[in-house]
């Protein structure tokens, strides 16, 4: 087989592998395709969100829990940076 008919197998054969490759995608990919679109004026939450009084979720913290970082570890200087 001369060069050139080489070249156009190859050719063919990497066409169609890129070909499959992405028939295989389009097969199994989890994607419905479909995105819910909701109109109107009305605030929707999704299937997951759970709703809590307000009361619970606009108190304030009494005191901070932080009030100074304080690292864990020290370290000393290395000789020749003093």
């Amino acid at each position: 087989m001369n060069s050139r008919k080489l070249k156009l197998v190859s050719a063919a054969a990497g066409a169609s592998a890129v070909v499959a490759m992405g028939a295989l995608t389009a097969v199994f990919s989890e994607d419905s395709g479909s995105a819910t679109v909701v109109s109107g004026s009305e605030i929707t939450l999704g299937e997951t969100t759970t709703i809590q009084e307000a009361s619970t979720i606009m108190k304030a913290a009494s005191t901070p829990e932080t009030t100074m970082a304080v690292p864990e570890m020290t370290a000393e200087v290395p000789d020749g940076f003093r």
